[in-house]
């Protein structure tokens, strides 16, 4: 039985383009593999805390030896990766800020990515623990960022993503995007229609 993490991580509601798509791809892989299960977590609306000096502290103390306040500062951390860790497979709907993911959704990379827990220093360099998982990412645009756009240089969500989820072991991604929806409606609506077919023939076989 496959377990998928689902995160959202825009602030809009209804409005959210990348919120609506997740959405619809977990309705329809729901129905099409029964036995699944998910778990789900809105950062968009219940934003996780910033990483503070109590928390590196934290992270860098055995837990056996950590005081009350350090086991507090870290306990969201603990729980995120325990949730991570849980699931085989991830969906995060994730829109384009400033050419990036949003300041919540890196919040929440800053307090998974940890020491022993996701990845490994070892002589040959860093080893990521989170192996034989597979990730979707589901993300918004207003403008195109498409290799060969004038724009892609400015692309640093997708390469970013990539990288640092890659670091914890998570290579085996894909990716749906919605782009231009901040541009004329035909180019909206052919992008939003393109999107919703690669959710459905993505749910069905994922």
């Amino acid at each position: 039985m496959v377990h998928i993490l689902h995160i959202d991580a825009s602030p809009r509601g209804e409005r959210s383009v990348s919120r609506t798509l997740a959405g619809e791809f977990v309705d329809k892989w729901k129905a099409a593999h029964p036995g699944g299960t998910v778990t789900y977590r809105d950062l968009g609306h219940n934003p996780v805390p910033l990483v503070d000096e109590t928390w590196i502290a934290a992270a860098f103390t055995p837990p056996e030896a950590r005081p009350p306040e350090l086991a507090q500062a870290i306990a969201i951390s603990d729980e995120l990766v325990d949730e991570l860790l849980a699931a085989d497979r991830y969906i995060f709907s994730v829109p384009m800020y400033n050419f990036n993911v949003p300041a919540g959704f890196k919040a929440y990379i800053d307090q998974i990515v940890r020491v022993g827990r996701t990845f490994a220093v070892t002589q040959e360099g860093y080893a990521g623990l989170v192996a034989g998982k597979k990730a979707l990412f589901i993300t918004a645009q207003g403008g195109s960022y498409r290799p060969g756009t004038p724009a892609e240089a400015y692309n640093f969500q997708e390469p970013y993503l990539r990288a640092i989820f890659g670091f914890l072991g998570i290579t085996d991604v894909s990716f749906i995007q919605a782009d231009t929806l901040n541009r004329d409606e035909p180019s909206r609506e052919k992008s939003l229609a393109e999107a919703q077919s690669a959710v459905r023939l993505t749910a069905s076989s994922w």
